[in-house]
């Protein structure tokens, strides 16, 4: 991991400088980035297409589709199919 060191006084406005300066000052500190950030596959769509499709294979499953019949139709390993419909939720 990568750090990106850049000098308080160069960044931050004097009242929020001395603030923190009561605080630590001398010491070096790790600022982390926001958590707004979203989540995997959130801005594309693709966490709500692979979530249906986990739920077509649930539903197909409990619906007596064997784990070898699921794993030819949606194109996955056996290992993955049971994975999926055997995940704790």
């Amino acid at each position: 991991m990568l750090l990106n060191y850049k000098n308080a006084a160069e960044i931050l406005p004097t009242h929020l400088l001395e603030e923190i300066q009561k605080y630590t000052e001398g010491t070096m500190i790790y600022v982390p980035k926001s958590s707004s950030r979203a989540g995997w596959g959130q801005q594309t769509g693709l966490r709500e297409e692979l979530d249906a499709r986990n739920a077509a294979i649930t539903d197909a499953f409990r619906d007596s589709s064997t784990i070898t019949e699921l794993a030819e139709l949606y194109n996955l390993s056996e290992a993955a199919i049971k994975k999926i419909v055997y995940a704790k939720k």
